[in-house]
This record gives structure tokens, C-alpha cells and sequence, in this order.
């Protein structure tokens, strides 16, 4: 799994192709997600727990001391199958160790009940779905995640 974490002071998603209103969120993370082959339960628990736990807010002094759970921010998760490209050889990306879709889905819906799971609040893009976000920075602190 591999993953880029946003700090943000808000940001929101929108499908273009469905009727809904827009997501957003205040305070908290944009967390792209991509999902390769290799991927399983154990990979997810192991994200949900470095995610909900990882100290990246600021204290009253400017050092990153609080986590998510610490402040009760928001998370805007969305799928990112790209991310799981490699782009080593020629100029297309490769796909090769990307997650079939149907799989992919399904880890990307149980990740988002496994951070729910842990007292956050969660909200998500669409798997599969072009999609619209508009992120405001805070920070900027952007980090990768490899599991």
C-alpha cells in the first residue's frame, strides 16, 4: 500500500458524473490511497494504526505532537490506484502491481471501516469515479506512506 497524507485546514470532493452534493471536510488529512497486489487485512490494520496514531499537529509551539485521534480532526480518504504505478521504464506507467478493481474496492471500504473503527471520522471518495478535490493546505506538511 502506498498513500499521500495531506495536512489541510479543508477540503472537499466532488463526482462530477453523480447528482450528490460535494464532500468536505475541516480540519484534518486528505489521504490518497493506492492499493497494490500485495495488499491484505494485516496491511490495512497496520495503515489504520499508523494513521490514527501518526503526530503531525502542531502543539502551541509549532512541534508536531498531536495525531489525528488527539484533536478529533476529520479524514477524506480517496482512492488512488495510480499512486501504485511504477514508472521506471519507458514513459506510460506501468499498472502491473496495482490491485484488480473488485479487490481493490473491497480493502478500500474495509480501510475505511477500520479507521472509522478507531474513533475517527471518515469520509471518502469514490472507488473507480473521476473526481474534483479542492484541498487548502496546512503547512505544508505532506508525507508518503509505504506499507
Amino acid at each position: 500500500m502506498r498513500a499521500v497524507l495531506l495536512r489541510v485546514s479543508k477540503a472537499s470532493l466532488y463526482v462530477p458524473d453523480e447528482n450528490k452534493e460535494s464532500i468536505s471536510i475541516g480540519i484534518g488529512l486528505v489521504i490518497f490511497v493506492g492499493i497494490d497486489k500485495k495488499d491484505n487485512d494485516t496491511t490495512l490494520e497496520d495503515f489504520a494504526e499508523k494513521v490514527t496514531n501518526l503526530r503531525i499537529f502542531d502543539n502551541a509551539n509549532g512541534k508536531l505532537e498531536f495525531s489525528l485521534k488527539d484533536k478529533n480532526y476529520e479524514i477524506l480518504c480517496v482512492p488512488n490506484f495510480t499512486l501504485c504505478a511504477s514508472i521506471n521504464k519507458g514513459r506510460r506507467p506501468s499498472f502491473e502491481n496495482v490491485m484488480l478493481p473488485d479487490t481493490a474496492k473491497k480493502l478500500f471500504e474495509n480501510l475505511i471501516i477500520l479507521l472509522g473503527a478507531r474513533g475517527l471520522s471518515v469520509k471518502s471518495g469514490e472507488f473507480g469515479k473521476t473526481m474534483t478535490i479542492n484541498t487548502e493546505f496546512a503547512g505544508p506538511v505532506n508525507l508518503v506512506v509505504e506499507i
